[in-house]
């Protein structure tokens, strides 16, 4: 892996130092807001309004993990195949991704549900646009996929079940003091329905599907099952349930697909190093080899 991390000839640490430093100092940031939220005493993910679709507080341990392999992220970018990703392509969507992200966390701990879905509406727009840079980009070693693929596709999938959580927030009844009625059960349908949707699209988006997006919204809403209990509404702890079973579905389908690819990939590594070594060995006879 080390090889992986080897500056290319052209490329220097200080080179676009501004950008690196802005992505360093946003990851830290976001991930220090972040993580105090998750753990501080005032308890900000289990005191905040409760709706019928909440999911339970574990479900945003989910952050920190995003949060870590951003900053692998920043490490990569010093490499220069991680500046030809990073610097060059991404650019200073990263840093703008980490001040849309402090600035929902920030609304979000103040109760301002409203601003808090703005800015996490942006902060998804921000996401899929560098999920789609990194998406279309090729796969060249294992630090593209823990570094790039792996921390977009999980910040992707996991800010798509945000936005509906965040606008259940801020437009939904609170669950503490009103019953669930027709309207909310309709709504609470519906938003599962749609990470089905999303959660098969990332399935099938390609021969090996998106398996870290998948397991970000099959997080979600197991989460949401296990918070919405048989007491607060049968309908949503049931719906919940199912959509949940559903997507085990797509997260299996993608462990298959990614299964088969790697097995696909190793057959044909090994088959071109036959290949390769026949062709040394002939190009070494025509070079006046024995």
């Amino acid at each position: 892996m080390a090889s992986f991390f080897r500056r290319a000839p052209n490329n220097s640490w200080s080179d676009h130092l501004p950008l690196k430093l802005a992505n360093i100092a946003g990851a830290l940031f976001v991930m220090g807001a972040n993580g105090y939220t998750v753990i501080s005493p005032l308890d900000v993910y289990y005191t905040g309004k409760e709706t019928y679709f909440t999911p339970a507080p574990w479900a945003y341990f989910l952050w920190p993990v995003i949060h870590l392999l951003v900053l692998g992220t920043c490490t990569y970018q010093f490499s220069g195949r991680g500046k030809e990703l990073i610097i060059d392509i991404i650019g200073w969507n990263l840093p703008l991704l980490d001040f849309l992200n402090a600035m929902y966390i920030y609304s979000w701990t103040n109760q301002e549900y409203k601003y808090a879905l703005v800015f996490m509406v942006f902060t998804g727009s921000v996401v899929s646009k560098i999920y789609r840079l990194v998406k279309l980009s090729t796969v060249r070693n294992i630090c593209d996929e823990l570094f790039l693929h792996l921390p977009f596709s999980l910040y992707h999938g996991w800010t798509t079940c945000l936005i509906l959580s965040t606008a259940f927030a801020a437009f939904g009844v609170d669950a503490e003091t009103e019953p669930v009625k027709i309207w909310t059960k309709v709504f609470v349908f519906l938003s599962l329905f749609t990470l089905q949707t999303i959660a098969s699209a990332y399935a099938y988006a390609s021969a090996e599907g998106d398996l870290p997006a998948c397991l970000a919204v099959s997080w979600f809403i197991w989460a949401i099952f296990v918070h919405q209990t048989p007491e607060k509404s049968p309908f949503v702890h049931w719906c919940a349930l199912g959509a949940a079973i559903l997507s085990l579905c797509w997260l299996m389908r993608s462990a298959i697909g990614l299964e088969l690819k790697i097995r696909s990939r190793n057959a044909n590594n090994v088959r071109f190093g036959f290949a390769h070594g026949a062709n040394d060995h002939e190009g070494s006879r025509l070079l006046g080899g024995h």
